[in-house]
């Protein structure tokens, strides 16, 4: 079935409790404590208000399920706002606090696409934690989401030779958090509106605020409340609860 753009994270079944006991209500364990990888930029709310010219209709680049995203422009390596067009193009995306994603999420992301390098990885270039303002700053991804490209009206068909390009891109990005990480990723939330294309269309994963820690030394599967997108998810996880 087509897929539409309003697709968001969902709780996939309505069972009490998974095979860890981890009731279906409750909140996925992400660390409350926020830990910053050196690399990222922390900015301050005027800086991003700025740098996306206060965060005006023009700007938007899209909405979901954390919140809006827009685009906006900084220092190359800095936190200032620059003119637009100048500098370091970015994506911001704003926390909304009323909607279907929040802090835990938001630390989540933080944690994991700040620690995580990887080319078929969107890149997290800062964040901004201030007051009730939660953002986060990405490298800007000029042809947007895979989801578009197959599912906007009036969007040309993608070639072959490009589909196959993205294809194994996306797969190259997950292969990279289950084998490859330091410490295994479960991403939770593979689906056509979460692949991002830059220029050249270079797939990269984006939005982690489901991902999960996944299995390491003896264990062999990970028990989580399940999570993700109906018609995305894998059957056999929607059925246990076990990666």
């Amino acid at each position: 079935t087509k897929e539409s753009s309003g697709d968001q994270p969902v709780v996939l079944v309505s069972s009490t409790t998974t095979s860890n006991g981890e009731s279906a209500s409750s909140t996925p364990k992400f660390s409350e404590e926020l830990r910053v990888a050196s690399q990222l930029r922390k900015f301050t709310f005027i800086d991003l208000k700025l740098a996306t010219r206060n965060f005006r209709p023009e700007s938007l680049l899209g909405e979901g399920g954390f919140g809006c995203v827009f685009k906006g422009w900084i220092e190359e390596n800095g936190t200032a706002p620059v003119k637009p067009g100048t500098g370091l193009t970015v994506a911001v995306k704003t926390l909304n606090i009323d909607g279907l994603q929040g802090h835990k999420e938001w630390l989540a992301e933080v944690d994991y696409l700040g620690n995580l390098l990887h080319p078929n990885l969107v890149k997290l270039v800062g964040y901004c934690i201030e007051d009730d303002h939660r953002l986060l700053v990405y490298e800007f991804m000029p042809r947007g989401s895979l989801e578009n490209h197959l599912f906007r009206k009036g969007s040309l068909p993608l070639p072959w030779s490009i589909r196959m390009k993205i294809a194994l891109g996306a797969a190259k990005g997950l292969a990279f958090l289950h084998e490859e990480a330091e410490r295994p990723v479960i991403y939770r939330d593979f689906k056509t509106s979460n692949i991002l294309l830059d220029a050249d269309y270079n797939a990269k994963l984006s939005d982690f605020g489901l991902a999960k820690d996944g299995p390491e030394g003896d264990e062999t599967h990970v028990s989580t409340r399940v999570m993700g997108t109906y018609g995305y998810a894998a059957p056999e996880y929607v059925m246990t609860g076990m990666w």
